[in-house]
């Protein structure tokens, strides 16, 4: 029988996380994978039209000696993991099954590995020292004290991006939610804008998510608010209460910030469920059509939602809808005629 990846790296004592790391880091149940593997089911969260995968693999005796990889795995057009990849990176574990080192070079030295971004990268190794039950980094309580306001207010510069994500991955431990939720909105404006983005990788608890969402709803009120804060505040509301972020992105929708591209990326990348409601999906692509992503942002932003099964359809039926503006179905057609392929993504 043809082996697995997951039964190749889950032997002797090791144990197994895989985490989902396209659009934002979430946990991806090693069932979920396996069925992926054996071409049962479409990858669950395609980013791209690949698969990015992180694997943490610990032995319970010696939890400091963890590896960690990270994946990007190649889709074929309705989804499913391209076989060649997967049996490549298989073969390479294979070659080495008798050295660890040498496994740790088949999954690093191939070329499907990827380098996270310095943010998913904290974020990653803050998880991982969570699921391992590892002390956190040294920075972290540094932002504690900060963020409880026990260090002067310029002080925000010193705090280290690690310590960030420690953090945020520890919302749950000691008074962390319930300061945050208290100082979000007297942050200075950098620090605001890191703390949103590494939140994008949590879900946090609905006072919370509302805090977020308020300081939101405010922001939106001034012309001269920074579009990327827009963004990254969108980002922060990605993984908690539904309710609360479809009432933020509709804020969003009907202001002047939907015309820009950061913002409008934001929406699709990191809240594509919120776009499953057909009127919230028309006023989002209206406003993408007359946004400054411009006709590539138009057709590379939506080659990337058509290929989530279940915004597809509703993304044809938009396409069709006798309403739409003239703005919007010049963009179709500008995206359709440029070999856009409706089975697939833009060629």
């Amino acid at each position: 029988m043809e082996k697995l990846l997951t039964q190749l790296l889950q032997h002797d004592d090791n144990r197994l996380r895989i985490f989902d790391m396209g659009r934002r880091i979430s946990k991806l149940p090693i069932d979920t994978f396996t069925r992926v593997e054996q071409n049962r089911i479409p990858y669950p969260l395609p980013f791209l039209h690949h698969a990015w995968v992180g694997l943490l693999l610990w032995n319970p005796s010696a939890k400091d000696q963890n590896l960690i990889w990270f994946l990007k795995l190649p889709l074929d057009e309705q989804g499913y993991l391209i076989q060649a990849a997967r049996d490549d990176i298989v073969n390479r574990l294979l070659q080495n099954a008798i050295d660890p080192q040498s496994e740790q070079d088949a999954l690093k030295d191939n070329p499907f590995a990827f380098t996270p971004d310095q943010e998913k990268m904290a974020s990653f190794h803050a998880l991982a020292s969570c699921t391992l039950k590892t002390p956190a980094s040294r920075y972290y309580e540094d932002v504690q004290q900060y963020l409880a306001g026990q260090l002067d207010r310029d002080y925000w510069s010193n705090l280290g991006l690690q310590g960030l994500a420690d953090y945020v991955m520890r919302l749950d431990q000691g008074d962390n939610t319930n300061q945050l939720c208290k100082c979000i909105s007297q942050l200075p404006e950098p620090l605001l804008l890191m703390l949103a983005r590494l939140l994008e990788h949590t879900q946090p608890n609905p006072a919370l998510q509302q805090r977020l969402a308020d300081h939101l709803l405010q922001l939106l009120q001034h012309a001269d608010t920074p579009p990327e804060l827009i963004a990254a505040l969108i980002r922060s509301l990605c993984g908690g209460s539904d309710k609360i972020r479809d009432q933020a992105i509709d804020a969003v929708l009907a202001s002047p910030y939907a015309l820009e591209a950061e913002v409008i990326v934001a929406l699709a990348t990191r809240c594509h469920t919120s776009l499953n409601q057909p009127q919230r999906l028309q006023r989002f692509l209206e406003q993408l059509a007359a946004g400054k992503a411009g006709q590539l942002g138009f057709n590379r932003i939506l080659s990337d939602l058509m290929f989530l099964a279940d915004l597809r359809p509703r993304i044809l039926e938009a396409f069709r809808d006798p309403n739409r503006s003239e703005q919007l179905s010049q963009a179709i057609g500008e995206m359709l005629g440029s070999g856009f392929s409706t089975t697939g993504h833009a060629h």
